[in-house]
């Protein structure tokens, strides 16, 4: 299997109301988080990776008129946690995530990929934050507010 790309998008899905949702890891039960998955390719455009990952994991299409997704424009560095690390290329220790977000109404239909994620949960933004296990996804939640609200004004 080739090494992943050390570079991901991190999509962050929520309500109208700020309900976020979050998907548990597979492999690794009691992780929850948001949408998240390295380029296939290092040409990759990032929106493509977004789109992809958002249909991938949860079944959600992003179809550019209904359901949007938003580029943040930011981009986190962060140290890949030892437990994946081995996915990459030797001397890899860093990945670089592009973080996006996507409002979806509320009953919209969720498929997890099971190899993936075994179970999902909406919870408003503050709970979801808390929830996470990984630091740049938490406060990318806790960043949505600020997000939407300037998305209104531009």
């Amino acid at each position: 299997m080739p090494y992943k790309i050390p570079e991901s998008v991190l999509v962050v899905i929520h309500t109208a109301d700020l309900q976020v949702l979050l998907i548990e890891r597979a492999d690794k039960p009691g992780f929850w988080q948001s949408v998240t998955g390295s380029l296939d390719a290092a040409d990759e455009p990032l929106l493509s990776a977004a789109t992809r990952e958002l249909f991938e994991e949860t079944g959600i299409v992003a179809d550019g008129q209904q359901i949007v997704l938003r580029d943040w424009q930011l981009s986190n560095v962060y140290t890949i946690y030892p437990v994946w690390r081995h996915r990459y290329a030797p001397g890899v220790t860093e990945n670089t995530e592009h973080v996006f977000s996507v409002q979806v109404p509320r009953e919209i239909e969720v498929k997890l990929a099971p190899r993936e994620h075994t179970n999902y949960i909406w919870l408003p933004y503050l709970e979801a934050a808390d929830r996470c296990f990984s630091a740049s996804n938490a406060e990318a939640i806790l960043q949505l507010r600020g997000q939407i609200c300037h998305s209104d004004i531009a």
